[in-house]
């Protein structure tokens, strides 16, 4: 690894979104800040409000979004923000939340990817502490698996299999700033027509639109498609916005088998539990 893959980074200015939540349709504004190195990530919930680090054991619900909170306050829809400051490399941040949903944006993660260029990251003197596989682990959620194997760098294998038209999918890559930036951040969220109706009348999607989500009619999708495997590369994202709850870098290859936020949380709950963790330079 090179020093600056060792180092703790965190942002040079504050960033600002607004949007609205996917599932709730209110507006919500979010401020992501920088923060002294060993802060982590961790979201404010409201002005002034409680502080609530993102760690697996945080996690209050798992339905159709990761949910964090600390059994008074909570805040939805996490895993975008999550997977795109963890996926570009931002080890410390606080991010204020007005709302009780991060905003959808456009279904993906890459207007909060194109923020963090702009502001750009600032190192930090200390090492970035590491979650090192040493051993295989295992886990699995009826047909859903999830596997940790031994790597010198993060490496992602995920399969999918919905009904048609999406299919069967597969990714395999090494996940580092630029592959996340080009091939991860911008796949948007997705479902089919007939299941967003059902939602709405469930109280839920209230802010799922054309321009926010990919959304599948029987004949094929409505919008066009940003990649071929677009679904699975967005699980992807889903994937490394729940690995941000190791609060640690992983260095570890993923395996994972139609797994979603229920097992990834269950899985990185116990692996905080049982493994310790490594500073980078002697990983």
């Amino acid at each position: 690894m090179s020093r600056n893959e060792t180092q703790q980074h965190t942002l040079r200015d504050v960033l600002e979104f607004e949007g609205v939540g996917l599932h709730t349709g209110i507006v919500a504004r979010v401020k992501v800040r920088p923060q002294a190195a060993d802060s982590g990530l961790r979201f404010q919930l409201g002005a002034g409000g409680p502080i609530v680090p993102a760690l697996a054991e945080n996690v209050v619900e798992t339905r159709l979004a990761t949910t964090l909170g600390n059994g008074t306050q909570s805040v939805s829809t996490v895993e975008h923000i999550l997977s795109a400051l963890f996926g570009m490399g931002v080890d410390n941040a606080l991010i204020e939340v007005d709302g009780p949903e991060i905003p959808v944006m456009d279904g993906s993660a890459a207007a909060f990817v194109e923020g963090i260029e702009r502001i750009g990251l600032a190192p930090q003197a200390l090492e970035r502490r590491c979650f090192v596989a040493e051993r295989p682990f295992f886990r699995r959620d009826r047909d859903a698996v999830f596997v940790i194997l031994p790597a010198e760098t993060l490496r992602i294998k995920f399969s999918v299999e919905y009904p048609a038209p999406i299919g069967a999918q597969f990714f395999d890559g090494a996940i580092d700033p630029v592959a996340y930036r080009d091939g991860i951040a911008p796949a948007r969220t997705f479902g089919y027509l007939h299941e967003y109706q059902a939602m709405l009348d469930s109280g839920l999607a209230r802010g799922g639109t054309l321009a926010n989500a990919l959304v599948f009619a029987p004949e094929g999708p409505i919008t066009e498609l940003r990649w071929s495997n677009e679904v699975v590369r967005h699980k992807v994202l889903d994937l490394i916005g729940d690995l941000a709850l190791l609060g640690l870098w992983p260095r570890c290859e993923v395996i994972s088998i139609k797994s979603g936020h229920r097992l990834h949380a269950a899985a990185l709950t116990e692996l905080r539990a049982t493994w310790k963790p490594r500073q980078a330079a002697s990983a």
